[in-house]
């Protein structure tokens, strides 16, 4: 190449590359994982009644059909990624019991800490552990857990398909993970209601509740950017899962995906 050869085109390149979403705003790939985290130490005191507030309770219904579909029994290592204040370890704990284990995992400190206090005040002591770890580069052995969960945590990852190869290796072959996630409602009038509720309703409530209306203004749009569920499950199979398939939850507005590793 000669020497006189314009640089300007490659280095535009690298910059693009280094970008990533936060919400609808562009940000460097290295500064979201903090921008993230301030979102949640923000939020963690009040996330559980928010999220009973925002969906009418009816998360509670999205993350019990999930654990149903999970097909957890005595004896099973769960890994619950993103696992936040404890809703999917605390059910899991009972059904693996005291010859299984749940390791619920969260990148965030404060969500950890807020987990950890309400399971123990739960007497949930014995078969789970608090790990903070980060989604994309998993501190655990290969083929080590029987069964992966991710509700409401993967959009928040900076590196989706780094996270989805993380877990692929740490699951035991005839393994399986389940994603929960928003995702993209299956009608356009149904679309626009949830437009006007997410971007109009919900950060009202946030500041109401949470005293953080921008941080509730950055999960609707986080929602937004994430991949819809046929990318999805491309990206489950891209990760080497057999299998995949997602289920549409209220729509589509949630949706569960599976994947196996065989």
């Amino acid at each position: 190449m000669s020497d006189n050869a314009p640089s300007t085109p490659v280095k535009a390149a690298q910059t693009e590359q280094e970008k990533t979403d936060f919400g609808f705003s562009q940000v460097e790939k290295t500064q979201k994982a903090s921008l993230v985290a301030n979102v949640f130490d923000s939020v963690a005191a009040k996330y559980d009644i928010m999220n009973d507030f925002m969906s009418m309770g009816v998360h509670r219904l999205w993350k019990r059909y999930t654990i149903d579909c999970a097909g957890a029994r005595a004896g099973h290592k769960v890994l619950d990624i993103a696992g936040g204040t404890g809703d999917l370890t605390a059910k899991f704990s009972r059904l693996v019991g005291p010859t299984g284990s749940v390791t619920l995992a969260d990148i965030n400190l404060s969500m950890l800490k807020v987990g950890r206090d309400k399971l123990r005040d739960r007497g949930l002591i014995s078969n789970i552990d608090y790990v903070q770890a980060d989604a994309e580069a998993l501190p655990f052995p290969d083929n080590h857990f029987d069964i992966v969960t991710m509700a409401f945590g993967l959009r928040n990852v900076t590196e989706k398909q780094n996270a989805l190869n993380s877990i692929f290796r740490v699951l035991k072959p005839g393994g399986r993970l389940l994603v929960l996630e928003f995702s993209k409602p299956t009608s356009e009038q149904l679309s626009k209601l949830y437009d006007m509720y997410s971007f109009h309703v919900l950060p009202k409530m946030g500041q109401l509740v949470a005293n953080d209306a921008d941080s509730y203004q950055y999960l609707a749009e986080s929602i937004r950017m994430h991949p819809d569920q046929e990318t999805l499950k491309g990206m489950f199979e891209q990760a080497g899962f057999e299998q995949c398939d997602y289920q549409n939850l209220t729509g589509g507005i949630v949706a569960l995906h599976r994947g196996y590793k065989f």
